[in-house]
């Protein structure tokens, strides 16, 4: 297993081959945007995650743990009353 130290080498080494090259540095920088937003996205999450949600909600519905909004009843009111 590669230390952090190592990894940042072989990562500054990579960068160095392909600095002349402003494509390839565009497409490194873009990837890179990306994997930084995913880090801080907490929303994310991997389709087995999604679908286990889904079937936990699912669940809690034939349990009857639902909550419905009342007729006439906004959405901030809604959201007091079972927040």
């Amino acid at each position: 297993m590669m230390t952090t130290l190592q990894t940042n080498a072989e990562l500054f080494r990579a960068m160095s081959e392909i600095a002349d090259d402003e494509t390839l540095m565009a497409k490194l920088m873009k990837y890179a945007k990306k994997l930084a937003a995913k880090k801080h996205d907490p929303t994310l999450m991997t389709k087995e995650e999604f679908f286990a949600k889904l079937e936990r909600g699912e669940e809690e519905y034939r349990q009857g743990k639902t909550h419905r909004m009342l007729p006439g009843e906004s959405l901030e009111d809604f959201l007091k009353r079972v927040g």
